[in-house]
């Protein structure tokens, strides 16, 4: 960890309850059920899900959880991020303001730095919020994923187990199971790749609860909606189309 240069332009406190924590340079913070700052005695909530250091000259907050996404905002510039397992954001503003929800309970503190970028610029935001950390996806990596996420997204209270099978997501999307299997791989092979777990059991094992797991992650951090559903029938009228040209179906993006 650099810290090469430090004074006091780089201090930082994380503020909780009405309780101010100052941050260590030369020290990793952790906040989570059992951490530095232990929000909380909750189940749903990890031991260590965010952690905050000093690296490169400014303040980093990561999110080293394996399932709980953390919204981070600031409120002057409207700036909003979800901060996804696995990835990390620069504290550029001088306020910021992290929220996690765990369960059905919601946490919210401050981090407070003195290396706050003037006129920072936010990226480009989707639904209000930008996902940190998630993969570019086609638009047909994308309807699957809300193929199997569509029970969930149409109605309120439904669990993992209306989550439908690899058969019935394929013919729910017009395609052959092969080709499903096909995407879903290469989605998981996506997701596997920015650390979130459970979508492979091991070295060239594919996890058998994955398409659970799948749904778990891109309900959670956003990444599908309910404005998202029209991708399911935007996918079985392209199949139909290709069945009808078949020539045009060699240039498919997987």
């Amino acid at each position: 960890m650099e810290t090469d240069g430090v004074g006091d332009f780089a201090r930082a406190d994380v503020e909780y309850c009405g309780e101010r924590y100052a941050l260590d340079v030369d020290a990793v913070f952790y906040v989570g059920r059992d951490a530095d700052l232990s929000i909380d005695d909750n189940r749903y909530l990890h031991r260590r899900c965010l952690s905050i250091h000093y690296e490169t000259g400014m303040w980093w907050l990561a999110n080293v959880g394996s399932r709980i996404p953390a919204k981070v905002s600031e409120a002057s510039t409207g700036f909003a991020a979800l901060l996804v397992p696995g990835t990390r954001i620069p504290l550029v503003y001088g306020m910021t303001t992290v929220v996690v929800a765990a369960g059905p309970t919601t946490y919210e503190f401050a981090v407070e730095t003195s290396t706050a970028v003037t006129n920072p610029t936010p990226p480009p935001h989707r639904s209000g919020e930008t996902t940190i950390g998630a993969p570019a996806l086609t638009a047909a990596q994308l309807a699957l994923i809300v193929a199997l996420a569509e029970p969930l997204l149409l109605r309120d209270g439904v669990d993992a187990s209306a989550i439908p099978s690899s058969a019935r997501a394929a013919e729910r999307l017009g395609w052959p199971l092969t080709k499903f299997n096909r995407k879903l791989d290469n989605v998981c092979d996506k997701f596997d790749r920015i650390g979130v777990s459970g979508l492979r059991g091991g070295p060239g094992r594919l996890a058998s609860n994955r398409r659970a797991r799948l749904v778990e992650f891109a309900i959670s951090s956003r990444l599908v909606t309910k404005s998202d559903l029209g991708s399911i029938d935007d996918q079985r009228r392209l199949c139909l189309d290709l069945q009808r040209s078949p020539s045009t179906s060699a240039g498919e993006v997987a």
